[in-house]
């Protein structure tokens, strides 16, 4: 949200200046008595993240540091800037900020063999301005832990708090988008960023900030915005113009967000003259944690709880896949390389169902009550009874994921092993067990499901990003093919990697990717973005008691969550949701 009274603040503390003419005030000066902290440099050779990079840093220790209370951390980009050794003494001696260690960090650079001859490798940009976590992986396992292996000249042993809500970050331009991205990526390690110019254009993929914010369900970071008018608008885009729509989607999406804008072009006058006043706001009330907002983000607002987070359900497997939920409400889940299935009982209680699965990945209940699963080792489609005793209801097809429809038949993903490029197929198997191929040439077919009201299959093709769409015929053969919806990818991969998907009674379709779950309208707009509690998800379903329990198989664990929706379940009688708001 917006706070006004800092604005007032900031117009009281700074003089009007005219364009460009910031100057730093009286925090951002040495002053009489204040105790001055100490600043350390020191060089991290060939990083595991980046390398063969040397990464110079600089450490500042205050004097009221004492190893027996882990101090705040504050990490800065591109090295000692905006006088921050001088404004951390002043703000910690009136206790405007806690006590807090600076760590401020130079991008890595690559030493070229003979440097008469060749460049370094300036990484830059690299590190700075793509998305993703690889940036903050390297503060958080390499850059944190070799500052506290320092011992101080005084003797003193460097104890950092590794509570996110006691870190901040901070960084200009690039190193703006740097620090925000570290929170957005660990947000429980970091929760305030100081992004003074900002590079939220598209150098490396920065331009998709604002839509991601407004998708995904609101994090606990608290962030200060700093731009000006004169700010660079050039083949990347309008940088000015950007931080406005960072500011506007972040107040949208419900975060903490202040901001000051001036009238300074590319450089970090501003930025200095605002810094004391940026880090009394960041750190105000703290401890008390930052707290995650109310989005305006209707399908977030509406299929939302407040208060009812991811539980989890179990741990300590290999790997969970296939959820699918019965008529009672129990969900079955595979751990796939233990070859077993669990069940999940209303209570909460997990229970073995198979000792042996036969590697089963995909499964759905189907109408008459029995468990199907795609056996891949043996390229069955198998059907349990209550009793765990298996039927083969279809050979010769190493299926991955299946839908079972209210009239029995069995839609089938069978993509091509990863070590062939041959196109992946759909199959289609009736009660009868007679089986066809009824699609082919999705790079790899995964998950699948269908449409509430049954006239629609949807299957993912996890090696891209688009999800298609059919018409179900009368015969059960699919027409009218579509790469309907589009689903969001993460900067490190080239796919969404989408897996199960399911759709709740009034249309919407839940896609496991590895972004999180997306959730997408009929229209085929993915609407809001769920994360998961470990960064994993492989598949899901609906269960419970009333099917609005959202369960997730994420790696090792298997999670729920309560939603206030209900799943559309294949095997019910299918049922017409209102028409999407186009």
């Amino acid at each position: 949200m917006k706070i006004p009274c800092l604005l007032l603040a900031l117009a009281v503390t700074l003089p009007i200046f005219a364009a460009d003419d910031y100057q730093p005030g009286p925090d951002s000066k040495p002053q009489p008595g204040v105790p001055k902290g100490d600043v350390l440099k020191f060089t991290l050779e060939n990083s595991k993240f980046f390398p063969g990079t040397r990464h110079d840093y600089w450490v500042y220790i205050p004097q009221q540091y004492t190893p027996a209370k882990p101090a705040c951390v504050y990490v800065g980009q591109d090295g000692v800037g905006l006088n921050a050794p001088v404004v951390f003494d002043n703000l910690i001696a009136k206790k405007e900020m806690p006590v807090t260690i600076g760590i401020f960090v130079r991008p890595g650079v690559v030493p070229a063999a003979d440097t008469n001859a060749a460049l370094d490798r300036f990484n830059r940009s690299y590190e700075y301005d793509g998305l993703g976590d690889n940036y903050a992986r390297f503060l958080l396992e390499e850059i944190l832990p070799a500052v506290e292996k320092i011992t101080l000249p005084d003797g003193r042993a460097v104890h950092l708090s590794h509570d996110g809500n006691d870190r901040a970050i901070g960084g200009q331009s690039s190193g703006g988008i740097c620090a925000f991205t570290v929170a957005w990526e660990r947000p429980q390690e970091f929760s305030r960023v100081f992004s003074a110019i900002g590079t939220f254009v598209d150098l490396r993929g920065g331009g998709r900030y604002p839509s991601l914010i407004r998708k995904f369900e609101p994090k606990p970071i608290r962030v200060f915005l700093q731009d000006g008018t004169n700010d660079l608008n050039i083949y990347g885009g309008d940088w000015w113009m950007a931080n406005q729509t960072m500011a506007r989607a972040l107040a949208f999406a419900g975060y903490e967000v202040n901001h000051f804008w001036g009238e300074g072009g590319h450089n970090g006058k501003n930025a200095t003259a605002i810094f004391p006043d940026a880090l009394r706001w960041l750190w105000q009330d703290w401890p008390q944690p930052v707290k995650v907002g109310q989005t305006q983000n209707p399908t977030l607002a509406s299929i939302l709880i407040p208060g009812e987070g991811w539980q989890l359900v179990g741990s300590g497997y290999k790997f969970t896949e296939g959820p699918a939920a019965n008529a009672r409400g129990e969900v079955f889940f595979n751990d796939i390389p233990n070859s077993k299935t669990f069940k999940v009982g209303l209570d909460g209680n997990i229970s073995a169902f198979l000792a042996d699965s036969k590697s089963a990945n995909g499964q759905a209940f189907g109408p008459d009550g029995k468990l199907y699963a795609n056996a891949n080792r043996d390229a069955q489609i198998l059907a349990y009874d209550a009793d765990g005793k298996a039927a083969v209801i279809a050979e010769g097809i190493p299926g991955n994921d299946l839908a079972i429809a209210h009239n029995g038949n069995i839609y089938i993903t069978d993509p091509p092993p990863d070590t062939t490029n041959a196109p992946s197929k759909v199959w289609l198997v009736k009660p009868s067990g007679e089986k066809q191929i009824v699609d082919r040439g999705l790079k790899y077919a995964n998950g699948v499901t269908l449409s509430p009201d049954q006239s629609l299959l949807y299957v993912d093709d996890s090696h891209t990003h688009w999800i298609y769409s059919y018409v179900i015929q009368p015969d059960g053969t699919l027409a009218d093919k579509q790469r309907y919806y589009w689903l969001h990818e993460r900067d490190a991969d080239d796919d969404t990697g989408a897996d199960g998907m399911r759709c709740d009674r009034d249309g919407r379709l839940y896609v496991a990717t590895r972004m999180g779950i997306q959730v997408c309208d009929q229209a085929g707009r993915v609407q809001c973005i769920l994360p998961t509690p470990n960064s994993r998800v492989a598949n899901l379903c609906f269960g419970g008691e009333k099917f609005d329990t959202l369960f997730a198989t994420c790696g090792d664990k298997v999670f729920k969550r309560k939603l206030n929706v209900t799943g559309a379940n294949a095997w019910a009688e299918p049922n017409k949701p209102a028409a999407p708001r186009l």
